[in-house]
């Protein structure tokens, strides 16, 4: 087509972080190409910007193998309505974000139906922690693959994935909102812990019992400490109902504002491996990382995994910087020892600081680049 046309986008996300991923794409995209049409599904953000979800994202947001097959029925229905609008609407160009199970299972049906609908991808499946052949298995209805982690583009080519450019991840757009108040951290009469249990049910349930402990002996080893546990929204009132009993108050912050905030003013960090340890890293917070899943799930673990490590600052970085306690070797004493080096002036978290500033020179885009710029260039490469 002409680019005198105005690009017709349709883009389809499947989750919270997926709709916030598209909103910021789909503003890119305005910027510059303000004619820019969109449909698709999403969530508010993207309803905001001016997108007309098919059907409420929510039918889609699913997590947890029982859950799914309890929504099976409609998320069948949904994926058939999704590919089917696809296909009769012909868009420049398909946006594909996170949420494989729905996406990628859209994406093939679309490939089938009209193999001259570009697709691109937005966040690589994690190919390179498990189930690699799924890269090999991607490239035949999918185009490009914009990648939210600096070393995917290499994982993929050696894999024999599509395409992938590494777009940079959303966290770098908030380097101003993670600087943290320098030393003046260790200024702090009474030092702050930041404890990060996770967002999911099951990981509070198993870890915070656990950090409780923790902070118990860190408490007898170091002296008082003021904890502060970032929350999300679902979870604060069992949370803060489940702290009640801690040897030290905890304050339980909700909303991002606040999470930043603690962030900025953390002397370290206790926190459950996952996402938020890149933002700790990115946030120059020092941490100790931990996991604990039951002995089914960990069995299933060690025999896909092909990671020798599990946290991102790690797996980028390709070294142990973050130290991890998984499964028996997560406990109390082990946690609480390897907190006490961070949590005063030491060679310990002297060695975290100058690899998380490494970190952040290894994920910033070349001339400072936006993300979403750079994924909006490419996807409206394909409206041509």
């Amino acid at each position: 087509m002409s680019m005198q046309r105005a690009p017709r986008i349709f883009i389809v996300a499947g989750e919270a972080s997926g709709d916030q991923l598209g909103y910021k794409l789909m503003c890119a995209i305005r910027a510059l190409k303000p004619e820019a049409c969109f449909v698709g599904v999403g969530g508010k953000l993207m309803s905001e910007e001016g997108l007309e979800s098919l059907f409420p994202m929510d039918d889609i947001a699913v997590m947890g193998f029982l859950p799914v097959i309890a929504r099976l029925p409609l998320l069948l229905k949904r994926i058939s309505q999704t590919a089917e609008e696809i296909v009769a609407q012909k868009p420049d160009v398909l946006v594909i974000i996170d949420s494989p199970d729905f996406t990628h299972r859209v994406a093939r049906i679309v490939r089938k139906a009209n193999s001259n609908i570009p697709i691109v991808n937005y966040v690589s499946p994690t190919v390179w922690a498990w189930r690699p052949g799924r890269a090999k298995k991607m490239r035949p209805y999918v185009d490009h693959l914009l990648a939210l982690l600096p070393f995917e583009p290499s994982a993929h080519e050696e894999l024999g994935g599509p395409a992938c450019t590494y777009v940079g991840h959303p966290l770098i757009e908030q380097f101003a909102q993670l600087r943290p108040d320098g030393e003046k951290s260790l200024e702090r009469e009474k030092p702050r812990l930041l404890v990060l249990p996770g967002s999911r049910h099951s990981e509070v349930a198993r870890l915070l019992p656990l950090f409780r402990e923790t902070v118990a002996l860190l408490v007898n080893t170091i002296g008082p400490v003021d904890v502060l546990l970032p929350a999300v929204d679902r979870l604060a009132d069992e949370i803060q109902m489940k702290v009640r009993d801690w040897p030290v108050p905890v304050q339980v912050i909700r909303g991002e504002a606040g999470k930043w905030g603690a962030f900025r003013t953390a002397r370290a960090a206790l926190a459950a491996s996952g996402t938020v340890t890149l933002e700790l890293a990115l946030a120059q917070v020092p941490m100790v990382a931990a996991y604990k899943v039951n002995a089914i799930e960990a069995m299933i673990a060690r025999r896909v995994l092909r990671l020798s490590s599990v946290s991102l600052p790690n797996i980028i970085l390709g070294e142990i910087v973050v130290p991890e306690f998984i499964q028996e070797d997560c406990t109390p004493q082990k946690l609480s020892d390897a907190l006490v080096p961070l949590m005063q002036k030491s060679s310990v978290r002297e060695v975290q600081l100058k690899a998380f500033k490494h970190l952040e020179e290894v994920m910033r885009l070349a001339d400072n680049q936006s993300p979403s710029v750079k994924a909006a260039k490419i996807v409206l490469s394909f409206c041509v």
